[in-house]
């Protein structure tokens, strides 16, 4: 599927698998997530425009380069917050914005509870972060929201996805590029993904 990326790396499957077992405590699930958003950001952020900037160094003067334009993560609150848990050590001058989506568990649609982004967000490369791409809802209305207010450089960062899901964001999002480390097997009859790994929310927070 264009523009999908499943990142295969060992280590980054390493930490996927440590995220499936259901005997994985909390306070590890929450450190493996973080990790696996690390390897996700890495690729996520492989092909960003750049620029060129000299700075001098201690013996003279050095060709750069540096990102063209500023970066701003979103996460969908909770479970998104646990995948940048360790951002900062690769993206220190990233800003972070906040979306609340909550899925309404009978009609599985996403219901608002919460903005927080900074102003004038076309000068951004966004990207949005949810560990898990299940219906696509929560994905799809925070890509929407973020275009209406103005974002044109969007991104989708998830551990795992459902077929279903994926097909959705892409009809929505034909040119976005998402990235994920895994493509599961299906949605089951209550929207979560097969085998998956359980409430991402839940088991990275311990409630």
């Amino acid at each position: 599927m264009k523009n999908v990326h499943l990142i295969k790396h060992p280590l980054a499957q390493a930490r996927l698998a440590t995220l499936r077992d259901k005997t994985t405590p909390h306070p590890e699930f929450r450190r493996a997530l973080g990790q696996l958003g690390l390897h996700l950001l890495h690729e996520a952020t492989a092909g960003l425009p750049t620029k060129q900037k000299r700075v001098r160094t201690p013996l003279g003067a050095a060709p750069t380069i540096v990102p063209t334009r500023e970066i701003l993560l979103v996460p969908i609150l909770r479970a998104g917050q646990g995948l940048i848990t360790l951002a900062d050590q690769i993206l220190p001058e990233a800003r972070i914005g906040y979306l609340g989506i909550a899925r309404n568990e009978t009609t599985l649609q996403p219901e608002w509870y919460l903005e927080k982004l900074p102003p004038r967000l076309g000068r951004f490369e966004v990207f949005v972060v949810d560990p898990m791409l299940a219906t696509a809802g929560s994905a799809i209305a925070a890509g929407k929201l973020l275009q209406k207010r103005g974002v044109k450089n969007l991104r989708f960062i998830h551990a795992l996805a459902a077929p279903e899901g994926l097909r959705s964001l892409r009809r929505n999002f034909p040119e976005a590029p998402i990235y994920t480390a895994a493509l599961d097997s299906h949605l089951n009859e209550n929207g979560y993904i097969v085998p998956g790994l359980g409430d991402a929310g839940d088991r990275c927070f311990g409630c």
